[in-house]
């Protein structure tokens, strides 16, 4: 996936079937099924993928229990039969991961049993493994951190566990494979309408080099997420508001803090919250939070009663616990939720479930969805495209459609941290063989080499240090001081990659420096920017 081969399919092509505005979870699927459906597709992303929401959830493939508990069960159903799907076609990202409910009330684990048991009955041949009660002492074992005092018993179910980003990059690598043109830095500035006021292609502009495109096309989607209100502006002649974000953040321990490979599920915390401790990349994250906010930004900033709120909940439920010292990062990602009609709805009362609208000028949206069910959303919008009349029918194929890099991965597979790149592996190691000098870490407490910078650069399309240590290799996310300590040497890389000089190296290093703010937490972390 090299970014000049793709920006000379743009300039080549002169009309295309699908154009798709964002480079999200949402606008990849898109991406992906309209390709192998065999339609000419393009996708537009103004920064890099999955730069926004798409890099910041709580790294789960889920059906989601708190939706069981609220009596969405189509929503349940649908989501952890994309759950098993997932698991099956990107088997190097997608992990089994079980999960312990620590009940303080005899009750409860009799309660939740009976719940995730239905949980269990709604997943079918595609259940990742049955859930069942525990004693104290099988959950002490299985969470040795748990807080003791007044623990009864517990309970045990499967979910499932990934990387985001990481994903969003095979997702956009296997599109390009099935013949789409995925492009990052390009942005839609405007839309194009015709005499009628039809929607009929976009205006863009290459954020590198201030290139401007007219690009023509029969189906216009919008996967903009949090961006929605703003595209609709472009669109709609009467503004009109239809996602609110909501934000949810996430802190990152050391695995000391649940040692194990065992996650924690909190199913009701103060607030009737639910709360997860999940291990991730040898680090443990914990969240999230879910909070409805007026303004949306590429880099959203946790909230300090957000920060209180995980703290306080994580060490009420942990032995050993975390305070604001232990965080090594800390990540605030925005959800498009899609807009209650009523005003002043708590984030519990708007659905999770993802709408497609048609706009009287064509334009097709999508808004809400998540992760999980990111395939099915995508072919229900390309059935969308169809039956609007835009595009010849053509079945979709993406059910059992493998993601690039899909493998199987065993648990000794992923004591090696190249796993995430699965059959893509044999390609870094080589790359390491031919050039010794990459097998250099990039940071010296962590795993990382040059190699996969390097790897990042020439075959995933990063252009700067923060897609590189934010989405490509995940230190911003794990460790956002080593991150810092790392930008020069990735800065450097870069530029002797893709031919930049000193200055650009200088500003690079800084405006990666001006991001990381957002990831630090402690005081000392703070002074570290200085």
């Amino acid at each position: 996936m090299i970014r000049s081969e793709q920006l000379s399919q743009l300039q080549n092509t002169e009309k295309w079937d699908i154009i798709i505005i964002g480079g999200g979870a949402s606008g990849l699927g898109t991406a992906l099924d309209a390709a192998s459906r065999g339609y000419k597709t393009i996708l537009l992303e103004a920064v890099d993928f999955a730069k926004g929401t798409s890099s910041r959830s709580t790294k789960l493939v889920h059906g989601g229990v708190r939706y069981l508990a609220q009596g969405d069960v189509h929503l349940v159903r649908e989501a952890l039969k994309e759950r098993g799907l997932l698991s099956q076609n990107a088997g190097h990202l997608v992990k089994n991961q079980s999960f312990v409910i620590p009940n303080y009330n005899r009750w409860s684990g009799y309660f939740y049993t009976i719940g995730l048991k239905i949980y269990d009955l709604l997943a079918g041949s595609l259940s990742l493994g049955l859930s069942k009660y525990i004693s104290k002492e099988k959950t002490i074992e299985m969470l040795p951190n748990v807080q003791q005092k007044g623990l009864v018993n517990g309970v045990i179910y499967h979910d499932g566990q990934f990387d985001d980003s990481r994903l969003a990059i095979n997702l956009a690598q296997t599109a390009v494979e099935k013949g789409a043109c995925v492009i990052n830095y390009i942005k839609v500035v405007n839309l194009i309408k015709d005499d009628t006021e039809t929607v009929i292609g976009v205006q863009a502009i290459d954020q590198e080099t201030g290139t401007q495109y007219h690009i023509k096309g029969s189906a216009i989607i919008n996967a903009t997420g949090v961006f929605t209100n703003a595209i609709m502006k472009l669109n709609d002649k009467v503004y009109k508001k239809y996602i609110v974000p909501s934000q949810g953040i996430h802190l990152v321990f050391d695995k000391s803090f649940l040692p194990g490979g065992q996650a924690l599920m909190i199913p009701k915390t103060k607030d009737g919250r639910v709360l997860f401790a999940v291990p991730w990349h040898n680090r443990v994250v914990v969240g999230t939070t879910d909070t409805l906010i007026k303004s949306h930004s590429l880099e959203p900033v946790a909230l300090e009663s957000e920060i209180q709120f995980v703290l306080e909940t994580a060490q009420r439920f942990l032995a050993k616990k975390p305070t604001r010292a232990d965080v090594l990062s800390v990540f605030a990602g925005l959800r498009p939720l899609a807009a209650p009609k009523e005003e002043g709805k708590s984030t519990k009362e708007v659905s999770r479930s993802h709408k497609i609208l048609v706009s009287k000028t064509g334009l097709i949206t999508i808004t809400g969805g998540k992760w999980t069910t990111y395939r099915k959303m995508a072919e229900e919008i390309i059935d969308k495209s169809i039956k609007t009349g835009k595009l010849p029918k053509k079945d979709c194929v993406t059910e059992h459609l493998s993601i690039h890099g899909n493998k199987p991965t065993t648990t000794a597979d992923r004591e090696n941290h190249l796993y995430i790149y699965g059959s893509d592996i044999p390609k870094i190691t080589q790359l390491q063989k031919s050039e010794p000098e990459l097998n250099e870490k990039l940071h010296p407490d962590h795993e990382f080499t040059m190699a996969e910078v390097v790897w990042a650069i020439r075959y995933e399309m990063a252009r700067n240090v923060d897609d590189i240590l934010a989405r490509r290799v995940r230190l911003l996310f794990l460790d956002a001081r080593a991150a810092i300590e790392s930008s020069e040497k990735a800065a450097r890389l870069i530029a002797k990659e893709l031919g930049y000089d000193e200055i650009w190296i200088a500003k690079e290093i800084s405006n990666f420096k001006a991001i990381s703010k957002g990831f630090l937490l402690s005081e000392y972390q703070q002074n570290t920017l200085k």
